[in-house]
């Protein structure tokens, strides 16, 4: 049975790729290497480069692997600059995914794993419940909610089974640290290894951060449970703390039990007017039908980031050239360009 893994050059779409290899599958993997590294793919001969955006390209290759059950992890997973940049957050997300869903289909899909977001809950109640009604207000968070309607709809009319995840503030080795649009993790310890102080967006802001090793195995492990198909599963931390605790923690353990240079202490500016305050999620149904539990303290997770982080040394942070909506409303950090 032939697997494809889209986005396996990233950060969870590497892990979702190594593990399904370590477990003895046949599979494939596309990335367009737009936030992925070649540094993550470990079957280099069972990789191919390609832009989902590209309908004939997809198509071909679609039709050419035949795969059983796809892994849809491809995305422009931005979704405080999707505000900004709506054309690449509906081209990449929905976009792309009808173009890989429609080939899949006619070459006998058997199921797709639909690697979501949080996002689709909006501002609602938190936590937020698998159960609960999606109101998504960022471009980032309807667009995946389409995918999600679009997903339930097609595998009503042609009969293939599909699982939903939606993982949130997932984070670890691997992950990007030369993007400056999201990642608070990433780019705190990105811009410590600079010798550079890091700016934090009001402070109360409440989320909970997920490591990448609770989160990649309940992944997988959901997509061979039949208990699972038709469901929609959160899968993260149930450590929800504030942007200035998460600060704090990464400074604790990236020096340790050294003074902390005044010039590196955090600079808060104005929380951002657009930006959801609580999110954070209930892991009910997840627990229930998966097993999820997540073990990995953010402590010890911070500690296992940040001696990745130095071993691959400090990344210069990736600008767009150019926003498709340049407005006074952008956080200052990426208007001026401060990382």
């Amino acid at each position: 049975m032939t697997i494809l893994v889209t986005g396996s050059a990233g950060f969870i779409g590497s892990y979702v790729f190594d593990l399904l290899v370590s477990e003895g599958h046949n599979v494939y993997g596309v990335d367009d290497l737009s936030g992925g590294f070649m540094r993550n793919v470990g079957d280099k001969k069972r990789f191919i480069k390609l832009d989902l955006r590209d309908r004939r390209a997809t198509a071909r290759l679609i039709s050419k692997l035949k795969p059983k059950i796809i892994f849809h992890l491809a995305a422009d997973a931005h979704e405080g600059r999707s505000q900004f940049t709506p054309l690449s957050a509906s081209d990449r997300n929905y976009s792309a995914y009808i173009n890989l869903l429609v080939p899949a289909i006619k070459n006998n899909l058997e199921k797709m794993v639909l690697v979501s977001t949080m996002s689709v809950y909006g501002a609602g109640q938190v936590p937020f419940k698998e159960r609960s009604m999606p109101m998504p207000e960022s471009v980032y968070g309807i667009s995946k909610h389409a995918m999600e309607r679009v997903t339930v709809s097609l595998a009503k009319v042609y009969g293939f089974k599909h699982v939903i995840i939606r993982p949130h503030n997932v984070y670890g080795p691997r992950q990007n640290l030369t993007d400056p649009y999201r990642n608070v993790i990433g780019i705190f310890i990105n811009q410590l290894l600079k010798g550079k102080p890091f700016y934090i967006y009001g402070g109360k802001q409440k989320r909970a951060y997920s490591h990448i090793d609770d989160v990649v195995p309940h992944l997988v492990k959901a997509a061979y449970l039949h208990s699972c198909e038709g469901g929609v599963f959160n899968l993260g931390s149930d450590e929800a703390v504030t942007l200035d605790f998460l600060s704090e923690e990464i400074i604790r353990q990236f020096f340790y039990d050294e003074k902390v240079p005044s010039n590196l202490l955090p600079r808060h500016i104005p929380a951002r007017p657009f930006e959801v305050k609580y999110a954070y999620c209930d892991h009910r149904e997840a627990k229930k039908y998966i097993g999820f539990e997540p073990k990995i303290s953010l402590s010890s997770g911070i500690k296992d980031t940040i001696d990745w982080a130095r071993r691959i040394g400090p990344q210069k942070f990736t600008y767009l050239e150019d926003l498709e909506l340049d407005h006074h409303l952008l956080p200052e950090t990426w208007k001026k360009k401060l990382y």
